[in-house]
């Protein structure tokens, strides 16, 4: 049973994903907190959660610091930021303070339950917008910062490409089909992305390569 826990203070919008998540097989919503600081206490008394589908805007504590405290002490923990807003900045705040997948409140059921399924298989999960806004983001010149503070990542062709694949959020399966190579070579030209990026799972490879505009 995948447990899930929803951090929304909107009443209507909690009670439409309340009644979807409830339709998946094999998925169960744990409890629902009205807002970030709410959350963070229940948490703290009952943190056997595997994913948080995470609100932005929120009284109290707004869900990125939610998110950045809770990776914290619960990196286990994978977050779902599901949102209306698509804009830029909140783009790349979620992602940077530890968030694992970006999805927009208006996707299907059919999409929700996907990005909750694929979370959990490694991937991270975007909406197609938010993924096309992930990349360009990644793709402004860093020009603020002199060629020193830059680090010297060495990534070759083919891990710029299988990065870039992971930005979008894609596994292995579907990384595999669109390089045209095996999913065991994905694997293992991913294990040297990490390597290189010092990293150690998706979500991380993510923030590192919005951070430097590795893609």
């Amino acid at each position: 049973m995948i447990r899930v826990v929803l951090a929304e203070d909107n009443n209507f919008l909690a009670q439409s994903l309340q009644e979807r998540i409830g339709l998946f097989e094999g998925i169960k919503l744990k409890y629902r907190a009205r807002d970030g600081k709410d959350l963070l206490e229940k948490i703290a008394k009952d943190s056997l959660v595997d994913i948080i589908l995470m609100d932005i805007e929120m009284p109290e504590m707004d869900g990125i610091e939610a998110t950045e405290r809770i990776k914290k002490d619960h990196p286990q923990i994978r977050i779902i930021m599901l949102t209306v807003f698509d804009d830029d900045q909140k783009i790349f705040d979620s992602i940077l303070a530890g968030a694992d997948g970006y999805l927009l409140k208006d996707e299907t059921p059919a999409k929700l339950e996907e990005g909750i399924r694929m979370i959990l298989e490694g991937g991270a999960p975007m909406s197609a917008t938010i993924a096309a806004k992930v990349l360009r983001l990644m793709r402004i010149p860093a020009d603020k910062r002199s060629p020193a503070e830059v680090p010297e990542f060495n990534l070759s062709e083919r891990e710029t490409q299988i990065l870039e694949q992971i930005c979008k959020g894609l596994n292995y399966n579907q990384i595999s089909g669109n390089l045209v190579i095996s999913p065991a070579t994905v694997r293992k030209h991913i294990e040297n992305v990490y390597r290189k990026l010092q990293v150690h799972n998706k979500a991380e490879a993510i923030q590192t390569a919005m951070r430097h505009r590795l893609v």
